[in-house]
């Protein structure tokens, strides 16, 4: 069971499942996404709605940070329900979008005692971050808040994650790079990694052909890069990714002696930057 004095906190955008959320005691606050006219929470429609409205329309949805009224209306519920308990949000990225700054601001004005901590992360790297600090909290349920924070601040420098898109048409399409860019990279079949730097999403190195062999390579890459931790290793798919990649990311795995290995689901709001049949890799170092 959850410690009653600590409950944390996070955005949808961490592509925690509500289930997952439910059984680790973290509330999750809805980051949004609007497609055409309409906006909708991210989390509450499946991410392969928005490969359909690209198809459609040939436009990326936008995202949108989770508000100050949602993070206000959130605290306040754990307030009341948990009177006296710390609440410890785990954001996602600041450098990416304004939920960092919207959480400090109604933790501001709410009343409760609400810690907020920049994960630095997005998507599944969010997400290890805050299943380590459940985890911890299960393990030390004395743990104090202070002591919680700057345990999550220490681990969230040691988780890395790095992602591949089948294509570059969302990130073109979005305005993320020229139609140039994207033009070359299809014509000579490269697939740059993305990686999560200090909170930034930052073009890695080129890899080029099938996404099979790119996902076996970002994986040993990665891996030898940070010197990953061996007991698990978790896996991004987002929606479209065909099995003989599933295959053959765990086939690499197991030769580089990794003890267990998740696949996480993309959500809405990464799904935009990324697209369908992306690729990606999140682990921790020594």
């Amino acid at each position: 069971m959850r410690p009653r004095g600590i409950i944390l906190t996070a955005e949808t955008g961490s592509d925690l499942t509500a289930e997952e959320a439910r059984e680790l005691g973290v509330r999750l606050v809805p980051m949004h996404v609007a497609m055409g006219g309409e906006a909708r929470r991210d989390g509450s429609f499946p991410a392969e709605e928005i490969c359909a409205y690209y198809d459609r329309t040939g436009r990326v949805p936008r995202t949108s940070a989770a508000s100050q009224y949602d993070f206000a209306r959130v605290f306040d519920e754990i307030g009341r329900k948990h009177p006296g308990a710390c609440i410890v949000h785990l954001a996602y990225s600041a450098a990416t979008t304004a939920s960092y700054h919207n959480a400090l601001m109604a933790a501001a004005g709410s009343g409760y005692d609400v810690r907020c901590v920049d994960t630095k992360h997005v998507s599944a790297g969010q997400r290890a971050v805050v299943l380590m600090a459940a985890q911890l909290l299960r393990e030390y349920p004395e743990m104090t808040p202070k002591v919680l924070t700057a345990a999550v601040e220490e681990l969230s420098g040691r988780v890395h994650m790095s992602f591949v898109p089948q294509n570059l048409d969302y990130l073109r399409a979005g305005g993320r790079v020229s139609n140039a860019a994207a033009l070359i990279s299809g014509a000579l079949n490269l697939h740059p990694a993305i990686h999560v730097t200090d909170g930034k999403l930052i073009a890695g190195r080129k890899y080029r052909g099938s996404m099979a062999k790119v996902a076996q390579r970002l994986v040993r890459d990665e891996a030898g890069a940070h010197n990953f931790r061996r007991e698990r290793l978790w896996f991004i798919e987002s929606p479209g990714l065909p099995d003989e990649v599933r295959r053959a990311a765990e086939s690499e795995a197991r030769a580089l002696g990794f003890e267990s290995t998740d696949w996480v689901k993309t959500g809405c709001v990464i799904t935009c930057h990324g697209g369908p049949g992306a690729f990606g890799v999140v682990g921790i170092s020594q």
